[in-house]
C-alpha cells in the first residue's frame, strides 16, 4: 500500500465531465490498494469571475477580503469531487485549508506555510477514506483565511505529501510530463521520464510553466518525489526526485528552456568607482524589481556600462528610477532593449563534462545567432539574443545536444 497525494488544477476541474472523471481516476488508485489525499484548485476561470466581481465593487479591495472571496472557488471543487467519489462508492472526505488547519503567516495574498495539522486526514485515511483539500488556502494564528499565491494549489499538495510522508506527490495537469522544451516550438521535443529537482528548479525559473518554482523548491527541500502526469491521458508522465547514482539518467543536457518576457537595461559611462554597481542596483531593489543577468565592461576610459535584465513587464519602472540615478553618478545615459530573449541549457551533467558552452555558441553561430549576454551556474548556461532568433535558438540547440534521442544510462 502507498501513500499518494494528487493534485489536479483548474482545467482538471473545469466541468461536472471533468471532475467525474478525476473521480474516476482516484477510485483506480485506490482500487489497487492505495491511500490517496487530493488537492484541487477552483475550476477553471472561477478565480477570474470572483475577481472580476470584486473589481465591479472595489478595484482596491483590502486583501483580507480578497482572500476570503476567492477560496470560496476551492470549496466548490472539493465539495463536488467528494460527492463524485461517494457516487463511485468510495467514501470521501472534504476539507477547506482551515479545516485542515493549514497554518500560515499573516501575508494575504502570499501567505506562506508554517505547519500543518495532519491528525485529521491520518484518521480518514485510516478510516479507508478518501480525503479532499482544497489548494491555494489555509489559516493564520487569528483565524483569518489566507492564500498562498500563483501556484499555491500545488505548494498544498507538497506540503501535505512533506508532512504525510507520501510515497509520491502526483501533479496532474494538461500535459503528459516535462519535455526536453516545448513541443510547440519543436516538434521532436521528448517527454523526460525523470529528472532532478536541481534541473526541474531551473527549468520553471527559465520559462517551463509546467510546475511552479515554489512548489518544486518545497519538494527539493523535504525530498518529495513529484511525478507530473496528465489528467486526460494514460501514461507514466516525469518523476522528479534527487539523484539517485548509477540509476539515474544522466544526460550531459536535459532540456532547452527560454523565456521571452526579458528587457535589457543599460547604465553606459557609469564612473568606474567602487559602490557604483550598489548606486544603481539598491534603488532597484528597494523597488522590488528582481533582476537576472549583469555584465559590467569597463572600457579604455575608465567609465563602464552597466547591463542588466529584467522582467518586461518592469522595464519602464526601471528605466524611470535609473535615470536620475545616471545623473547623480554623472553617467552619460540609460538605454535600454525589449526585443530580447533568454535561451538556457540545463543539465546536471555539465558538471563533469567541458566544451557544452563552445558547443553551445558554434551552434548558435553556425545559424547567425548574435549572443548579446552569457550568464552560468553549475547546471546551466544562458544566453541573452535577438527575439527574433528565439525559436530558431530553441531549435538549433535541441539538434546540436540531441534532445530528440533518449538518454543512455
Amino acid at each position: 500500500m502507498a501513500l499518494i497525494v494528487q493534485k489536479f488544477g483548474g482545467t482538471s476541474v473545469g466541468s461536472v465531465e471533468r471532475i467525474q472523471a478525476v473521480a474516476e481516476k482516484v477510485k483506480a488508485f485506490c482500487n489497487k490498494g492505495n491511500q490517496v489525499v487530493v488537492v484541487v484548485s477552483a475550476m477553471s476561470g472561477e478565480t477570474n469571475r470572483l475577481v472580476s466581481l470584486a473589481t465591479e465593487i472595489d478595484d482596491q479591495a483590502s486583501a483580507r477580503e480578497m482572500d476570503v472571496l476567492l477560496t470560496t472557488g476551492e470549496q466548490v471543487t472539493i465539495a463536488l469531487l467528494s460527492m463524485a467519489l461517494e457516487k463511485t462508492g468510495i467514501p470521501a472526505r472534504s476539507y477547506t485549508g482551515g479545516q485542515v488547519r493549514v497554518l500560515t503567516d499573516d501575508v494575504h495574498g502570499k501567505a506562506r506555510i508554517r505547519e500543518i495539522d495532519h491528525e485529521k486526514i491520518k484518521a480518514d485515511l485510516d478510516s479507508g477514506r478518501v480525503v479532499v483539500v482544497a489548494g491555494f488556502q489555509g489559516v493564520n494564528e487569528k483565524g483569518d483565511i489566507t492564500t498562498l499565491g500563483r501556484g499555491g494549489s500545488d505548494t498544498s499538495a507538497v506540503a501535505l505529501a512533506a508532512v504525510l510522508k507520501a510515497d509520491e506527490c502526483q501533479i496532474f495537469t494538461d500535459v503528459d510530463g516535462v519535455y526536453t522544451t516545448d513541443p510547440r516550438v519543436e516538434e521532436k521535443a521528448r517527454r523526460m521520464s525523470r529528472i532532478t529537482f536541481e534541473e526541474m528548479l531551473e527549468m520553471a525559473s527559465l520559462g517551463s510553466k509546467v510546475l511552479q518554482i515554489r512548489s518544486v523548491e518545497f519538494a527539493g527541500k523535504y525530498n518529495v518525489p513529484l511525478r507530473v502526469l496528465s489528467s486526460f491521458k494514460d501514461g507514466p508522465g516525469t518523476l522528479i526526485s534527487v539523484e539517485e547514482g548509477d540509476e539515474m539518467e544522466r544526460p550531459v543536457i536535459s532540456g532547452v528552456a527560454f523565456t521571452r518576457d526579458e528587457a535589457k537595461v543599460i547604465v553606459r559611462g557609469v564612473p568606474d568607482i567602487p559602490g557604483a554597481a550598489y548606486k544603481i542596483l539598491g534603488p532597484i531593489g528597494e523597488a522590488n524589481i528582481e533582476v537576472d543577468m549583469i555584465v559590467q565592461n569597463i572600457g579604455e576610459d575608465k567609465t563602464t556600462d552597466f547591463t542588466f535584465t529584467v522582467h518586461r513587464n518592469e522595464f519602464s519602472k526601471a528605466q524611470n528610477i535609473l535615470r536620475d540615478i545616471a545623473k547623480e553618478l554623472g553617467a552619460k545615459e540609460v538605454i535600454g532593449d525589449t526585443d530580447i530573449a533568454k535561451v538556457s541549457l540545463v543539465g546536471v551533467g555539465m558538471r563533469s563534462h567541458a566544451g557544452i558552452a563552445s558547443q553551445m555558441f558554434g551552434a548558435l553561430a553556425a545559424d547567425g545567432i548574435n549572443i548579446q549576454m552569457i550568464g552560468t551556474s553549475e547546471i546551466k548556461i544562458s544566453v541573452v539574443i535577438d527575439e527574433k532568433y528565439l525559436e530558431l535558438a530553441v531549435r538549433s540547440l535541441h539538434a546540436a545536444f540531441e534532445l530528440d534521442k533518449p538518454p543512455t544510462k
